[in-house]
């Protein structure tokens, strides 16, 4: 894998080849980034990247001047990998080993992206969770979003507060958006 753009532009990072992992593409990625730099300046977000395998993400967000970043895994091969990259990249990314359903449940940190790149065999029901505990636990801030990435044959338009989806390949991404309510 390798850093699409940012202060470690065309960096390559080799992930132990026995860890869990299904990396996003650099086509899915880069046109990922290409719409989220029109809506932020990535210096002023934090991001919560769930299922985060082997950061591949958070470290594209690292890159462009995130500092704020939240990596949450169950696999510990993945946690120590993030960990040992982020220092040797010198970002700050804090990780936590944890199931991300029961992280969801306990945590009150807001975040102005959470990123959710599960396994593309969960069920529709477990993809439905995301969204759903994101928002009953009111996870992103007002001009937040939860991006879930998941494989052109699970649908999710149908959740509450799907906003969009953008398709490369194989992959989709899901663009769920908080409603703002009018006072």
């Amino acid at each position: 894998m390798r850093i699409i753009s940012g202060k470690f532009k065309s960096k390559r990072l080799t992930a132990p080849k026995k860890l869990p992992v299904r990396p996003t593409t650099d086509m899915a990625k880069e046109a990922l980034f290409n719409i989220l730099n029109n809506h932020y300046y990535f210096e002023d977000i934090s991001v919560l990247d769930l299922f985060a395998g082997t950061g591949n993400i958070s470290y594209e967000f690292a890159s462009r001047g995130t500092e704020n970043i939240i990596c949450v895994d169950a696999d510990y091969g993945c946690v120590k990998f993030i960990n040992q990259t982020a220092k040797d990249l010198e970002v700050n990314i804090s990780t936590i080993k944890s199931d991300v359903f029961k992280y969801l449940e306990r945590t009150a940190i807001k975040s102005t992206i959470v990123f959710a790149d599960p396994p593309y065999d969960f069920s529709t029901e477990d993809f439905a969770k995301i969204p759903e505990l994101v928002f009953k636990n009111d996870l992103l801030t007002d001009n937040g979003l939860l991006i879930v990435e998941h494989s052109k044959h699970t649908k999710l338009d149908d959740l509450p507060n799907f906003s969009y989806q953008k398709r490369y390949g194989g992959s989709v991404f899901s663009f769920f958006e908080k409603e703002i309510k009018e006072e």
